[in-house]
């Protein structure tokens, strides 16, 4: 295999249960306000990483942080990673401005997220 497949983690969501309270703190870490800021997400772009503050998990249902790598071809990806052993959790689907995410478990249950920007 050349060269890496992936263009590495760069985005990693927060699952928050008060999201006024941890875009106060997040904002404070980072020492910036939010660029994307709604009732149903708040992110942040600092130093060429996205993070963003899910409320109560999302429709995801997530119950920690998830690190989410970007890749070219997020269905190439997913075919190579459940070859490995990985399970598919959330198959890829669109979230807007045509971005897709997807995210698949490790064997030890570990929740690792793909991103495709086209």
């Amino acid at each position: 295999m050349t060269g890496s497949s992936t263009q590495g983690i760069k985005t990693v969501l927060h699952p928050v249960s008060d999201l006024a309270k941890a875009k106060a703190v997040y904002a404070a870490l980072l020492g910036i306000p939010p660029q994307t800021d709604s009732s149903y997400y708040v992110g942040f772009d600092a130093e060429g990483q996205h993070i963003g503050l899910v409320p109560d998990g999302g429709p995801q249902g997530m119950t920690s942080p998830v690190a989410y790598w970007h890749v070219k071809d997020i269905e190439a990806k997913l075919a190579e990673v459940t070859a490995a052993g990985a399970t598919v959790k959330e198959a890829a689907h669109e979230v807007g401005g045509g971005r897709l995410v997807a995210t698949v478990t490790d064997p030890d249950g570990n929740v690792l997220g793909l991103i495709q920007d086209r």
